[in-house]
């Protein structure tokens, strides 16, 4: 009796990006370009032997105008085509990509297979370009089986980056020159890529037997960002927490999570928080996060009722922010979903 193996089939959704640029004739400038004009500068995706189908952006955007309506087609592209395909790659900018990553993966819940996005630094048709490697690793990784018989190996949103596969909520852009231009600071790479793609089990998520997808397709925007400096007054962080219509705020704060313990600083974001406000305290650093005991300036913004965000990224405070106050939530509710990891954002 023969057996037949069965063709991985991956489904990319092209959102446009520097990966599918060309350069204009006349002014020189990069604009994105259409799916077939990306495809044919990478000939060798035919060896892998997938049926790969697309659906792309029309017209392509570059990542700059991402909004909400562009996650939410995204998120749609892949709830109904979710059962037909066995993993999904994102072809996008980098300027967004960590939100994009962060958004998808509180708007999949219950996700179990890939969603593995790139992109490039250089244009696909540039002699030194980065996005046919990385084009064809997402495709790999996202095609990849867990030795185990288990499933897909990879459960989960996740940016691949020349030599890393980092999960999307715990990436961030670090670069704007060179080709590793992600990291996750306080996650481990879910697989190095060398000669061979070396996965980290303990790394990646593995959600439970008998998950299901059960998309989210709201985002509520109205958030603000404070980020703390030396000398802010007053006048302007008040003016900055009445911003009409704003539900929650996203604070960014000195180092393990401090800010100043002047009486007039902690009356503003108090009575923020007595309007309503939901206020999520994040590091402005890199590494790291928000340890409210260290030190008063942090315990003084928790005893009032500031949430840590522990070592969220920026990019997916703002989002999560986004997607709880979009549920219907009451302010304990919000508060508390706010401080604990719905989908491996955060350390608790």
């Amino acid at each position: 009796m023969s057996m037949t193996t069965k063709k991985p089939r991956i489904l990319i959704v092209y959102t446009g990006g520097t990966i599918g640029m060309i350069e204009d004739a006349e002014t020189h400038a990069l604009r994105p370009f259409d799916f077939t004009h990306l495809m044919d500068n990478v000939p060798k995706v035919k060896k892998l032997d997938y049926e790969i189908d697309n659906i792309q952006f029309n017209p392509p955007i570059d990542s700059s105008d991402m909004n909400l309506e562009h996650w939410r087609l995204i998120t749609r592209s892949i709830v109904d085509n979710y059962d037909r395909y066995d993993g999904f790659v994102v072809l996008h900018g980098t300027d967004t990509m960590a939100y994009t990553a962060s958004a998808l993966s509180f708007m999949l819940q219950g996700l179990s297979k890939p969603v593995i996005i790139t992109g490039s630094q250089l244009p696909i048709g540039e002699v030194r370009t980065d996005g046919e490697e990385n084009l064809i690793t997402a495709l790999q990784i996202a095609a990849a089986k867990d030795p185990d018989g288990s499933g897909p190996m990879v459960r989960e949103v996740a940016i691949l980056f020349e030599n890393y596969l980092w999960r999307g909520n715990r990436s961030t852009k670090r670069s704007a020159d060179n080709f590793n231009a992600f990291k996750s600071h306080n996650y481990p790479a879910l697989a190095k890529i060398g000669l061979g793609i070396h996965f980290e089990p303990k790394a990646l998520a593995r959600p439970a037997a008998g998950t299901t997808l059960h998309p989210m397709y709201e985002m509520d925007p109205a958030v603000v960002v404070i980020d703390l400096y030396p000398g802010l007054d007053a006048r302007t962080l008040d003016h900055l927490l009445n911003t009409p219509g704003i539900r929650g705020v996203i604070l960014r704060t000195y180092g393990a999570g401090n800010g100043p313990t002047d009486r007039w600083f902690m009356d503003c974001i108090k009575n923020g928080i007595g309007r309503g406000l939901a206020i999520l305290n994040v590091t402005q650093c890199g590494n790291g996060g928000v340890h409210a005991t260290r030190y008063v300036g942090g315990e003084m913004l928790s005893s009032i009722g500031v949430v840590s965000g522990h070592d969220l990224t920026f990019e997916a405070a703002i989002t999560k922010m986004m997607f709880l106050l979009a549920q219907d939530l009451t302010t304990t509710q919000l508060r508390y979903r706010l401080a604990i990891p719905l989908c491996g954002e955060m350390s608790y």
